[in-house]
């Protein structure tokens, strides 16, 4: 059996390495656009930042380790520009030799990731203008900060607040530019204030409600020109977001969701014979609002990998969703958010409420505690959970695993007092903040 895997970073490998562990016999080949395999893109910021020292220590196996000690025909510099699955084969350009190829495959997964969106701005061309997806993104933007005093980062989702992080560390102004009325605008407005506070702290220069138009510069990008101003700057980051990379599957007569991205079913399996999806180029089918949905991230990349890669050798595994689950760091602030905001209820017709509280990540009296903003947001009638929002210092990322658990099994707002949760007032509590909340409504009601 020939497996063929197009992308060799999260799904790919995962896919390959499962495949591996319980086929012995079987034959993998892998193509990746690259010259480099399964690293995490997730730690590049802090690559810039300093506090990883090297983009290598992001690279979990390597291409040799690979080829040598698992036998993956792990090939880079591969683009694949077709798949015919009438005739099962994949075809494209080896880049390094400009010469092309044509693979016969068995069973096919397309790992191949998304890619960085990049507005047609006039100027767009001009040198220091950056994106950071891969690990030569990353020495390009280290390279390229020498002379550098003013950085503007066009974006202001997870990358784009990450990136500001790290460029203030390594000493640099920042200004993010973000078309919306908000900064991570997967949070809701009243969360996001938090964020823009701690922002203004640490001196990052935000500007909302402004898109950005052209970049202008002789050779080198100089200034950022938008519909309210004109901005100088010495390199400009754009952070506006990723579309699948899928683009070389149409005409294939593959489904695909209406933003590109491969559409897939609980077993990972696409709506042609022996192809399968998985990553950031496939639809996650999101437990709470019941429908396939695209939020992609590297946990769940690998998870989709895993079980494809298992159910492409014949072990039907059934990947069972997401319930959204996301936390980064913001200077030292944690920002979690699990489930549906108040915005996407809406959006679905969803009707429901919403309870907020001020807490402690550890016993109030106890030294060092840290303030905790808590947002649950949960269905009226059954008051089963559908989301939440935390923001604040140390055990963010307890309470939102604790809150995505309780939304995987579809608990309830009140049951959230049932959980067994550890206490001990170095660590938290006698009820904890999520327990605090779900007693102080529910006694109420």
């Amino acid at each position: 059996m020939h497996y063929v895997i197009i992308g060799g970073d999260a799904a790919g490998m995962s896919a390959a390495m499962e495949i591996v562990r319980n086929d012995p016999d079987a034959q993998i080949t892998t193509l990746e656009k690259g010259h480099i395999y399964s690293y995490g893109q997730c730690g590049l910021p802090y690559v810039v930042g300093k506090h990883v020292p090297s983009s290598t220590d992001v690279i979990a196996r390597s291409v040799e380790m690979f080829r040598s000690k698992y036998g993956i025909d792990a090939k880079t510099g591969y683009e694949v520009t077709k798949v015919d699955h009438i005739n099962k084969t994949v075809s494209g350009d080896i880049l390094q030799t400009r010469g092309n190829f044509i693979l016969n495959y068995d069973r096919l997964l397309i790992a191949t990731g998304a890619t960085p969106v990049i507005p047609k701005w006039d100027g767009g061309h001009l040198l220091g203008i950056h994106t950071i997806k891969t690990i030569p993104n990353t020495e390009a933007i280290i390279s390229d900060l020498e002379n550098v005093q003013q950085v503007t980062i066009i974006g202001g989702g997870y990358i784009g607040l990450e990136m500001a992080e790290n460029f203030v560390s390594i000493g640099k102004k920042v200004r993010i530019i973000q078309r919306s009325n908000q900064l991570a605008g997967i949070f809701d407005n009243d969360v996001a204030s938090f964020i823009h506070e701690h922002a203004k702290k640490n001196n990052v220069e935000v500007l909302l409600n402004e898109e950005v138009q052209s970049l202008n510069g002789v050779n080198r990008v100089s200034t950022v020109i938008t519909d309210k101003g004109s901005y100088p700057t010495d390199l400009v980051l754009v952070a506006a977001g990723v579309k699948p990379t899928t683009e070389f599957l149409k005409g294939t007569g593959i489904e695909m969701h209406l933003n590109g991205a491969v559409v897939v079913n609980n077993h990972l399996e696409t709506n042609l014979d022996s192809i399968y999806a998985a990553g950031d180029c496939a639809t996650h089918f999101h437990r709470i609002k019941e429908l396939n949905d695209y939020i992609p991230l590297g946990t769940t990349a690998n998870k989709q990998g895993r079980m494809a890669g298992l159910n492409m050798i014949g072990q039907r595994t059934e990947f069972k969703g997401i319930v959204g689950t996301s936390i980064m760091k913001f200077f030292d602030l944690a920002l979690g958010k699990t489930g549906l905001s108040e915005k996407e209820a809406k959006k679905l017709g969803i009707s429901y409420d919403v309870h907020v509280q001020e807490s402690t990540d550890i016993a109030g009296y106890y030294p060092g505690k840290e303030t905790m903003h808590i947002k649950l947001i949960y269905r009226v009638g059954d008051q089963q959970l559908l989301g939440g929002q935390i923001i604040g210092g140390n055990g963010v990322d307890k309470r939102i695993d604790v809150l995505a658990t309780a939304l995987y099994h579809q608990m309830t707002f009140s049951e959230l007092l049932d959980l067994d949760l550890a206490y001990a007032p170095p660590f938290n509590g006698v009820w904890d903040p999520l327990q605090q909340l779900a007693k102080r409504n529910t006694v109420k009601k």
